[in-house]
């Protein structure tokens, strides 16, 4: 039944799609344009009918070249944009939020949420020509390969020392992540106060980050929505969106 509603669910059309009545936590980033790489980003949580803003709107980056659609659980597209490895782009539609990760001992958030403190042997891997692409992959031994240093998601580069997984072509027991669909895609901390864009994450500065970590509750099945402005205000009622 499952796998019936997911391919039921995939050839809906944008505008007849809603977001999961279980969701009850929102993370929604808004760009001018498909070609902008900033972005406000807003917490909000639903109550009873109502949505009810957690934060107030927060300035981020995206990728350099703006958006393209992703691999999310939104219904399937592709204009002007669909999301491919390494262009620069990240990507817009609705996402599941996944675990923390990071390179501090502990962090503020909810029991529910996962977080895994990143040793030198935590890698994310980018190849996608690996069958764990797109996945976090801890080793046995310490990276002594190209492959393997390539990969680590410890760079003693404090952007990354905290980050939140977007769950964009995630991997599956059901399924593969989709070669060259794009990956590794997360919130983390913005670079140089916000004057740089991204390769395809979504930053935002370290408070608000922390901010947004310690309010994610997995129990209330949190979900990232990110479209460019006329987008959100298309989709808005069908969707049902704040």
């Amino acid at each position: 039944m499952k796998i019936v509603l997911l391919l039921f669910m995939s050839i809906l059309p944008l505008a007849a799609w809603q977001l999961p009545p279980q969701c009850k936590q929102l993370v929604v980033g808004t760009a001018k344009s498909w070609n902008s790489s900033y972005v406000s980003v807003m917490l909000y949580e639903k109550k009873g009918k109502d949505w009810k803003a957690l934060t107030q709107p927060v300035t981020g980056r995206l990728g350099k070249n703006g958006l393209a659609w992703g691999r999310g659980i939104h219904p399937d597209a592709s204009k002007p944009h669909l999301k491919r490895e390494g262009d620069g782009r990240s990507p817009a539609g609705v996402f599941q939020i996944g675990q923390a990760f990071g390179s501090h001992k502990s962090i503020k958030k909810k029991r529910s949420l996962a977080y895994t403190q990143v040793t030198t042997r935590d890698l994310w891997v980018e190849d996608s020509s690996s069958p764990y692409y797109n996945r976090h992959l801890r080793i046995d031994h310490e990276p002594n390969s190209a492959w393997e240093k390539k990969a680590q998601m410890r760079q003693n580069d404090y952007p990354h020392s905290l980050k939140l997984y977007i769950g964009h072509n995630t991997a599956s027991a059901q399924q593969k992540a989709k070669p060259n669909a794009g990956s590794s895609i997360f919130f983390h901390i913005w670079r140089n106060a916000g004057k740089s864009p991204t390769a395809g994450c979504t930053t935002i500065p370290e408070s608000q980050l922390r901010q947004l970590i310690s309010k994610i509750d997995p129990r209330k099945t949190p979900l990232y929505i990110l479209l460019p402005q006329a987008e959100y205000s298309k989709f808005r009622t069908e969707w049902k969106l704040p």
